[in-house]
């Protein structure tokens, strides 16, 4: 049990990511100093959403550089927090020529840099981790050797590797690194959020989540002949910023917390905002067969392998921990849905 010193500072690193925007933007607005990390302050298409959110809001923040693969670099941004925010991690799923060097090295190492200075600032109280369902399981398949018949934080992904599903492989190993080191001290603990897919409005316009550009090609006619019968976890960007600060701030806050609002198909998705615009964009209206998915996997960057375990699978979690441990209470999936797409109508992204 940790109790937080809400006049010191709060780190949260990757400060200009999807989450982690609306993480400072809650922090600031409930009075906080919050002390953020970006690999270049002075990009101001990266930071100049946070410096607006500051200025109108009644706490301060403070931006610091950081690379996470460069050891010591979190030192200084860190010095006087009790509770560390790590949510900075890459998330691609395609487009990189080397899984280990895109995802795996920087996942696992910028974890062991941030969690190595919580070792040697003394201030340090707690540490929540941004994770992933992605840790807890691979593949929407592997629910079949589940006999309870839903994921919950005692599940583990064993079924990723740098070859299959490397991105899921990068949050299992990194989570595991910090709980080896957290368990190696007793001076701080850890709370683990595992976000499911996570949609809702942007904070930046630079954000390149993968989430964001699944929602753009909902309604730019990417997928107007149709969507793979694929069911994901989903939940609002605002409802996983809130998970962080409840697990930051409430003292008996422990263990892995799956935040996950519902479970959907991306058919169900495209309805949700035909009921909502109408034929005004292109959302997709049927499902493709799984032969079709499969063969046309390699030119959309999807592998074969990924289409054979999870199109046409059901998944489901268990959020009961997140609700009673963290008191969330999750915001209806169609508001994300649309809230987000209406975000991008007025962006001119779609």
């Amino acid at each position: 049990m940790r109790t937080i010193n809400t006049s010191a500072p709060v780190l949260v690193t990757g400060g200009n990511g999807y989450i982690a925007s609306w993480l400072i933007k809650m922090l600031l607005e409930d009075g906080h100093t919050v002390h953020t990390t970006v690999r270049d302050p002075r990009n101001m298409t990266k930071v100049e959403h946070l410096t607006k959110m500051a200025a109108n809001a009644p706490g301060t923040l403070k931006i610091f550089k950081a690379d996470l693969l460069t050891e010591g670099a979190f030192d200084e941004a860190m010095q006087g927090c009790e509770l560390v925010m790590h949510t900075a991690s890459p998330f691609i799923v395609s487009g990189f020529k080397d899984a280990n060097e895109a995802l795996v090295r920087p996942a696992k190492e910028g974890t062991r840099n941030v969690l190595e200075a919580a070792n040697r600032v003394f201030a340090v109280k707690r540490v929540v981790l941004t994770s992933s369902v992605a840790a807890i399981y691979g593949d929407a398949k592997d629910m079949q050797n589940i006999p309870r018949g839903y994921f919950s934080e005692e599940d583990w992904n064993t079924s990723s590797s740098t070859d299959h599903q490397p991105y899921s492989y990068s949050k299992v190993i990194a989570e595991k690194e910090a709980w080896t080191i957290c368990r190696a001290q007793d001076r701080w603990d850890m709370v683990v959020i595992n976000p499911s897919m996570v949609y809702g409005p942007s904070l930046s316009k630079s954000s390149g989540s993968t989430s964001i550009s699944t929602m753009v090609n909902m309604g730019d006619g990417t997928m107007k002949l149709g969507v793979p019968k694929l069911t994901l976890g989903v939940v609002d960007v605002r409802d996983v910023a809130l998970a962080h600060v409840k697990a930051g701030f409430t003292p008996e806050a422990s263990g892995r917390h799956i935040v996950s609002a519902t479970e959907i198909s991306f058919l169900e998705m495209g309805r949700m905002l035909e009921a909502r615009y109408g034929d005004a964009y292109p959302f997709p209206k049927r499902e493709l067969p799984k032969f079709l998915v499969w063969l046309m996997a390699p030119k959309s960057g999807v592998s074969r392998g990924f289409v054979h375990k999870n199109v046409g699978y059901p998944v489901k979690f268990d959020n009961s921990v997140s609700r009673e441990k963290l008191g969330l209470a999750y915001r209806p999936i169609e508001q994300t849905i649309t809230d987000h797409f209406e975000q991008l109508i007025e962006d001119r992204v779609v």
